[in-house]
C-alpha cells in the first residue's frame, strides 16, 4: 500500500522528522486559503502516486495570491501519467543550498535491508544508481539488531554529507529505519532531504509504503488506504487478482510467473522498446483469465503492442494456447498486435494451435521481444 506524499509526511512528522508546514486542499479556494495560512512563498504539490512530479507539472511554487490561484488551476483536474489530480498539498517553500536522498528498503540480493544517503537528492534515485552508484552510501542493516547508530553516521559520512549537519541527517536516517521497520514497509525514504541556508534539515518530501500482507498488524495505516488512490487499472487488477504495476512505456507485458515477467520487461528495454506494465496472472491460464488480462492492458492507452511469455508447467501448454484463442475470439478486433512466445510442457502442441490469423507467434523469447518492439515503434536490434 502507497501512502500520499501528505499522508507519508503526517507520519513521519509523529516520529519527530522535520517537515514544513502543510495543508491539504481541494479546491482553488481552498488552496488560496492554505497559501494564506502558511504564507508565501509556497509549493503546490500534485498528491497521485507517480514519480517525477515537478517534471510533468505537477509541482509549482507560488509567491503571491495570483500566483498561487494560477497553479491550482493548472494542477488540479490535471492527468498527471495517467492519474487525475484531486488533490494538493500546499506547504512552506523552503530555501534550500542542498538537497541529500536518504532511504531506506530491502536488498533482496543481501537479504537484508539496506540504508542509503546520497549527495545527489532531488533526482531520480535510480538514475543516480544506475549513472554514478558510487554517489550512494549504503550500509546494510541485521535486522535482528536494528540500525546501530554507528551506521547511520557512517552511510551519511561515506555519502560526504558536511559535518555541521550531518549528526541531523543521521538522525533522519535512524528514524526512517525505524519507521521501516516497526511498520513493516517495503520503502521509507525522503528526497529531497534540504539544508536550509541556516543549516537546518528539513524533509521536503515523504515516500513510505507498506507491505500490503503486514496492514492487519497497522490499522492506523491500513486507515489511510483509499480507493480514490487506485487508478483504473489498478482497481481491475486487484479485482482480477493480478500482480499488477503501471509503467511508463508502450509495450504491454503479461507471463505466468513473476521471473517470467521481469526477464520480459528486461528484453524489451534491451531491445530498445519501453515496458508498459508488469502483469502476472499467475498460474493456470485460462481463458478468462487471459481475457482479464488483456483487458487490463487494452484499457492502456499508452499500449501500442502486446507480448505473451508464458511457460506451461503443470497447466499444458497446449492447455494455454486454447485458452490463448478463446481469450482473442471475445474481442470483435483486437485493437493492438499481440506476440506470443510459448514454452514448456507441451509448448510444441500449443504453437500449432495458436490462431496465427489474429496474433504472431515466436519460438523464442528474444523474437517475441524484439517482433513486439518493432510493432510499438521502438529500435529492435
Amino acid at each position: 500500500m502507497r501512502l500520499h506524499e501528505y499522508q507519508a509526511k503526517e507520519v513521519f512528522a509523529e516520529a519527530g522528522l522535520p517537515t514544513p508546514d502543510a495543508e491539504l486542499a481541494e479546491s482553488t479556494d481552498e488552496v488560496l486559503a492554505a497559501a494564506d495560512s502558511i504564507g508565501y512563498p509556497v509549493a503546490v504539490k500534485a498528491q497521485v502516486h507517480v514519480g517525477g512530479r515537478g517534471k510533468a507539472g505537477g509541482i509549482e511554487i507560488a509567491d503571491s495570491d495570483d500566483e498561487v490561484r494560477e497553479a491550482a488551476d493548472s494542477i488540479l483536474g490535471m492527468d498527471l501519467k495517467g492519474y487525475t489530480v484531486d488533490r494538493v498539498l500546499v506547504e512552506a517553500a523552503v530555501d534550500f543550498v542542498d538537497e541529500l536522498y536518504v532511504g531506506v528498503t530491502m536488498d533482496r540480493g543481501e537479504g537484508k535491508p539496506v540504508a542509503m544517503v546520497s549527495s545527489e537528492g532531488g533526482v531520480n534515485i535510480e538514475e543516480v544508481a544506475e549513472e554514478n552508484p558510487e554517489a550512494i552510501a549504503r550500509e546494510h542493516v541485521d535486522p535482528a539488531f536494528g540500525m546501530h547508530p554507528y551506521q547511520a553516521r557512517r552511510a551519511v559520512y561515506d555519502a560526504g554529507v558536511e559535518s555541521d549537519v550531518a549528526g541531523d541527517v543521521a538522525g533522519v536516517l535512524s528514524t526512517l529505519y525505524d519507521l521501516w521497520a516497526d511498520s513493516d514497509a517495503e520503502d521509507t525514504e525522503v528526497n529531497p532531504v534540504m539544508v536550509t541556508s541556516d543549516r537546518e534539515v528539513v524533509c521536503a518530501d515523504a515516500v513510505m509504503n507498506i507491505d500490503d500482507d503486514a496492514l492487519f498488524r497497522h490499522s492506523d495505516l491500513a486507515e489511510m488506504e483509499e480507493a480514490a488512490a487506485e487508478d483504473d487499472l489498478e482497481a481491475k487488477a486487484n479485482e482480477y487478482g493480478f500482480d499488477y504495476v503501471r509503467l511508463e512505456g508502450n509495450v504491454g507485458i503479461i507471463g505466468n510467473g513473476a521471473g517470467l515477467v521481469m526477464t520480459t520487461l528486461d528484453l524489451v528495454d534491451y531491445y530498445g522498446g519501453a515496458p508498459a506494465n508488469f502483469l502476472d496472472i499467475g498460474g493456470g491460464a485460462k481463458a478468462e483469465r487471459v481475457a482479464n488480462a488483456l483487458d487490463m492492458v487494452f484499457a492502456d492507452e499508452n499500449v501500442d503492442s502486446v507480448v505473451f511469455n508464458i511457460f506451461g508447467g503443470i497447466t499444458r501448454g497446449d492447455e494455454v494456447a486454447q485458452g490463448i484463442n478463446d481469450a482473442i475470439a471475445q474481442f470483435d478486433e483486437l485493437p493492438k498486435p499481440i506476440v506470443v512466445r510459448l514454452a514448456g510442457t507441451n509448448a510444441e502442441e500449443g504453437m500449432e494451435i495458436l490462431n496465427t490469423d489474429a496474433l504472431d507467434v515466436e519460438e523464442t523469447l528474444e523474437g517475441a521481444v524484439q517482433r513486439a518492439v518493432e510493432h510499438a515503434g521502438g529500435e529492435s536490434q
